[in-house]
């Protein structure tokens, strides 16, 4: 096989070459309408499609963003349920006019209290006017209802207040000030200074007459002083999450000590002043040591105190992989415990808080005595790799899906229990629980119906490359499938739920609105035709979604494009999708997009792509999730290296014309591949990849290898730098030089590594203006002009 020159200049040279013989720099004779050049330009040429969707607030019109006029951003446009053939641009004055999306209705839902521009503001449902309650010197926010629907309480600074619609009073709650309490300091004074002073007293008898006067005076003021109000102070923590029970009796609040550890810097050496600036970035992983306390404050004792961790079932368990450790001492103390949220039943008497470990191995579900801040463990969920999935939420970002029922009695919340996240009942009292939906799927979204007797969710029931709109009763039973298209179907109800608004794609269609009616045999009405005329032209492929077995026996799904057989070049490209949970082999339009675009001209130009949701990939259940625990770099590229002997064994493709690609996380895969596996990779483009997880963030690394200092083993099995020596074939690398996910540091350290081993195939592009998602069509068009380059010249020799 033909080597790379290493040459920075070469790709130029044969571009020149190949136009000079009078091939297209694609390498290939024109029979292709697809070019780099067209499927890399402004994503405008493709057409408008729909996003950001929201309803108005009387279920009226639907509003979302698009952009027809082809401008450099979109803008928001409306379709009334009255026309649903107009769209209408939606003016200035009418978007400044609309009613906020975020909110808490009232219990019959009539009306709807919100902050605007700092301000307290309700909506009328019924007659649709909107009054402004307070306008204060503070941006106002987290307006909430009362249990008293006459009450409502808000966040203002620091502090938690009610205000009565009634009365038209303020109250303020609670009294929380930055900084701390002023010392009383204790006066110092000398033996011989309180000897002099002494003396003097004795010998002037007007001096010691005022003193005594003086101190008469401050024991009258301090028995006829009015008590002092309490104050808590926050000292070096910052408030978060401040919220007041409904029945108006506590609030919770989180103190945050923010210890992040040193930052890095990424160099922009094209910033418009001329000179090298040095961009603020992220600390690596390890360096996260915020520490989160949650606090109660009693209005009735008028004090404050935290939540007690240390007596939560299995505080003090140590993870598994310290067996690897023998020589290591392991103490066994409290871990630390991140709260994320608060919740408080509608009446206000109960209270549970959803709890993480800060190792990522436990979640906990305790329900708070209020008064004494202790808690009762209701359910404890235990992963030896790391909690995530569907509607779990993030140690550190919560965004679980969880809450009350009106009842007072029962939770809701999503657990990867079986193995796959569904949907739980749990009754406070009895500890009882109830699964609501089972089976090998996953469960998004739950949200209680408005009379609070159906739940609506999206599922995967159908199969894990499709997304359906279900309904169902709110203690369990059969789900009514309320979508019927093939796809992905992102739904949006309508406020009064009668009407259903539908973003749905296909794996070859992108994203266009529909309204269908609430009923599973309503007919769904496309409202939105956004493709251009040159993208629809071409006949876009669908790819085919596939199985293999992996050399472990599991069934690895991916999305397999094939070439006509008069084109078939035996060649082969594998594409790495990216990660931090993350499915591509499914039925709906890729976020991939220009990727997908590129698959179709690689298919055009003869060769089989495969993209394959390896282990690590979303959509599959918790196994799949965590198959790559302690060994990025494992699973995940054997998944790689099996799809390329399936397409060997059943799609005829030459072992020694496989290609593989791939950015970020895929750049990772991609540079692991090259390293480890030369006998199956033959050329590579690692984009934007990361060369060693030491040097990546905490939030998405501590989950999958723990910290670097507590499990090295799981750092160097993982990190392609340590592999560097195995590149046998081409590689090319290609990076933003101002990315502040994946830094520029990583490929400069990776290629003072191949400069030292001697390797010679491999070069690198540089994009000094872009960061980790690329911006500017230019620089999409320049990297995979390289890429396919890199493909024709050592694929095709």
């Amino acid at each position: 096989m033909k080597k790379h020159l290493p040459n920075p200049l070469k790709f130029k040279f044969h571009f020149l070459f190949l136009t000079l013989i009078g091939f297209s720099f694609i390498g290939i004779s024109q029979t292709s309408e697809l070019s780099v050049e067209k499927i890399m330009q402004d994503p405008n040429w493709m057409g408008t499609f729909p996003s950001n969707v929201k309803w108005s607030a009387d279920s009226e019109t639907i509003y979302f963003d698009y952009n027809p006029e082809k401008n450099t951003k979109d803008s928001l446009y409306k379709i009334d349920l009255s026309n649903t053939s107009k769209i209408s641009k939606v003016s200035l004055e009418e978007e400044r006019k609309l009613i906020s999306r975020y909110g808490d209705f009232n219990k019959d839902r009539s009306k709807k209290i919100f902050s605007k521009k700092g301000n307290l503001v309700i909506y009328d449902v019924k007659s649709g006017e909107t009054t402004q309650l307070l306008d204060l010197s503070e941006s106002i926010s987290n307006a909430e209802f009362m249990a008293d629907e006459n009450k409502i309480s808000f966040t203002l600074g620091d502090n938690a207040f009610i205000y009565n619609r009634k009365a038209g009073s303020i109250q303020q709650l609670t009294n929380i000030k930055s900084g701390k309490a002023k010392e009383e300091k204790e006066e110092k004074i000398s033996d011989k200074d309180a000897w002099v002073r002494n003396e003097n007293l004795e010998l002037l008898e007007v001096v010691n007459q005022r003193k005594t006067e003086e101190e008469n005076e401050e024991t009258y003021r301090e028995a006829t002083a009015e008590e002092e109000t309490f104050t808590f102070y926050l000292e070096d923590r910052n408030l978060s999450s401040l919220q007041v029970s409904p029945n108006a009796k506590f609030a919770t609040f989180k103190l945050i000590t923010r210890e992040s550890g040193e930052n890095t810097s990424v160099p922009n050496y094209v910033d418009e002043s001329g000179y090298t600036v040095n961009l603020p970035a992220r600390s690596k992983v390890g360096e996260n040591q915020t520490k989160v306390e949650l606090a109660i404050y009693n209005f009735e004792k008028d004090t404050v105190y935290n939540i007690k961790t240390d007596e939560l079932p299995g505080i003090t368990d140590l993870p598994d992989y310290v067996k690897d450790y023998p020589d290591k001492e392991w103490e066994e103390t409290d871990r630390e415990v991140v709260p994320t949220t608060v919740y408080f039943s509608e009446n206000g008497e109960h209270a549970v808080v959803n709890i993480r470990s800060k190792d990522n191995k436990d979640r906990w579900i305790a329900k708070i005595n209020l008064e004494t801040g202790e808690l009762n463990t209701l359910d404890r969920q235990r992963d030896e790799a790391w909690i995530a999935g569907p509607g779990i939420g993030y140690t550190f970002y919560g965004g679980e899906d969880m809450g009350w029922l009106p009842d007072n009695k029962h939770i809701y919340f999503q657990s990867e229990e079986t193995g796959y996240s569904h949907l739980y009942l749990l009754d406070v009292s009895s500890g009882n629980k109830k699964a609501l939906t089972e089976g090998d799927f996953e469960v998004f979204d739950p949200e209680l119906s408005n009379n609070k007797k159906h739940w609506f969710l999206t599922t995967s029931e159908v199969g894990p490359g499709e997304r359906h709109f279900y309904k169902m009763p709110v203690m369990g039973g059969k789900m009514e499938k309320l979508t019927q298209m093939e796809g992905n179907n992102d739904v949006y109800l309508s406020p009064d739920e009668k009407n259903m608004a539908i973003l749905h794609s296909y794996s070859n269609k992108p994203w266009e609105l529909y309204l269908k009616k609430t009923k599973a045999n309503a007919e769904a009405k496309q409202l939105t035709e956004g493709q251009s005329e040159a993208f629809s032209n071409y006949e876009w492929r669908e790819p085919e979604l596939i199985e293999f077995e992996a050399e472990d026996g599991a069934m690895v799904p991916a999305r397999l494009y094939k070439p006509e057989a008069d084109v078939k070049n035996n060649a082969a490209v594998v594409f790495v999708h990216g990660a931090g949970y993350l499915q591509n082999a499914h039925k709906w339009w890729s976020s991939y997009f220009r990727e997908y675009m590129f698959h179709n001209l690689l298919t055009d130009l003869g060769y089989t792509v495969i993209d394959i949701d390896y282990r690590g990939s979303a959509g599959y259940g918790r196994d799949w999730r965590t198959g790559i625990y302690r060994h990025m770099g494992g699973k995940d590229l054997s998944d790689q290296v099996d799809g390329v002997e399936y397409l060997i064994e059943n799609h005829g493709i030459n072992p020694e014309k496989v290609g593989i690609y791939g950015g970020s996380y895929g750049g990772f895969i991609t540079l692991m591949g090259m390293f480890t596996e030369p006998e199956t990779f033959k050329a590579g483009a690692a984009l934007r990849s990361v060369t060693d997880w030491a040097h990546y963030n905490h939030g998405y690394t501590s989950n999958i290898l723990n910290e670097p200092a507590a499990d090295p083993i799981a750092y160097r099995r993982s990190s392609p730098i340590y592999f560097a020596e195995g590149l046998e074939g081409d590689l090319l690398i290609a990076h933003g030089m101002v990315d502040v996910n994946v830094h520029f540091q990583d490929v400069v350290r990776l290629s003072q590594r191949l400069i030292e081993l001697g390797k010679e195939d491999w070069e690198m592009a540089i994009y000094p203006v872009e960061d980790h998602g690329f911006v500017e069509p230019s620089s999409w068009t320049d990297e995979y002009r390289r890429i396919l380059e890199l493909f024709n010249e050592s694929l095709l020799d």
